[in-house]
């Protein structure tokens, strides 16, 4: 199979019940070639970092937007063009973000009216695409596909699965959709940031429906085992050999592995903060309330991230559901911050 994934099995658009969705998308750019140029990039924390400084390490030269002058050298020394001012971006061909939330992405692309900022969609040239890696609503996608398109420009929702440490090996999986030929336009991208694309349909929307619901398998995931290992300790067994058998026989996949063994030895380093999958617990179950669909399990881990927050672990790993399992069991342990 290919790295890239066609749309065909997930047609969201087409399901029965479900409307055809507007085209969207913005400019239509058949027979435009890849981007080649300067990109721009906007969003530089943990995540956004290690990908920038993977496009520069393909020999792209990239632009970040820093609103701290203070981050100015670290950025220089990863190949990148760092700038404070977002016009520097606005002659590029593509425009990446990667941003923590929907307000962030929005503040962007329609600007700040407090100090007449002009964002993305009035600044970027007619052709141009912007590149949403962020994790946001449907709702929002939609708005900012219709604006982009607006000014005659390509808006591709492309949010990830994966931590900084895949960031930084290019072993992200990446969710795709957007007008084809945007698409297109935007895959050695793509190739030069993650290790396999899944391009999900045309409308930007369907890209983060199923961003969003990834990462409420992986929520419930953590749930579950952060609640059947604080039964072990509870029993005074050792939870790490119960985490390898089950990942080694019914359980093996990339989730239960990965976040399993993190549980068992109480490492809950920051990766996924809590605050920001709260974010994404909530955006998810919006969208389960709009389309009459209860997800109750995901509306346990709302409130055991709240719980989390309020005990003041809002800057651990969601990992950290673990630990608060472990504290609902009497348990109390202590959380371990140390990387691995």
């Amino acid at each position: 199979m290919s790295k890239h994934e066609s749309c065909s099995p997930l047609a969201f658009g087409s399901l029965p019940g479900n409307p055809p969705h507007e085209r969207r998308g913005g400019f239509e750019s058949v027979g435009r070639p890849p981007v080649v140029g300067e990109i721009g990039f906007v969003g530089l924390g943990h995540m956004g970092t290690a990908m920038a400084a993977n496009l520069a390490a393909a020999g792209r030269r990239v632009i970040a937007y820093v609103r701290r002058p203070d981050q100015i050298s670290k950025l220089e020394t990863l190949g990148l063009r760092p700038t404070t001012d977002i016009g520097d971006l606005l002659d590029c061909e593509l425009v990446i973000s990667m941003l923590p939330d929907d307000d962030a992405v929005r503040e962007v692309v329609f600007g700040r009216r407090d100090d007449a900022l002009d964002g993305l969609a009035a600044g970027l040239m007619p052709g141009a695409i912007h590149l949403s890696m962020s994790t946001i609503g449907t709702a929002t996608a939609s708005l900012l596909a219709s604006e982009h398109a607006r000014h005659g420009q390509g808006y591709v929702a492309a949010p990830v699965f994966g931590n900084p440490d895949a960031a930084k090996a290019r072993q992200l999986f990446i969710v795709a959709a957007g007008a084809p030929a945007d698409v297109e336009r935007c895959r050695p991208i793509l190739d030069a940031l993650g290790q396999r694309t899944f391009v999900v349909g045309a409308d930007p929307q369907d890209a983060n429906l199923v961003k969003l619901l990834g990462n409420m398998l992986s929520a419930t995931a953590l749930e579950m085992l952060g609640e059947v290992v604080a039964v072990i300790r509870k029993r005074g067994l050792d939870p790490q050999p119960f985490v390898d058998l089950m990942t080694s026989t019914m359980f093996g996949g990339r989730a239960h592995k990965i976040y399993g063994d993190k549980i068992a030895r109480q490492n809950y380093a920051a990766g996924f903060v809590l605050p920001l999958v709260l974010k994404d617990v909530r955006l998810a179950l919006a969208e389960a309330e709009k389309a009459g669909a209860p997800m109750p399990s995901v509306g346990v881990v709302r409130d055991r991230l709240i719980t989390g927050i309020a005990h003041g672990y809002g800057e651990l790993d969601w990992t950290a559901l673990g630990l608060i399992a472990a504290e609902e069991a009497g348990l109390y342990a202590v959380p371990s911050d140390a990387a691995d």
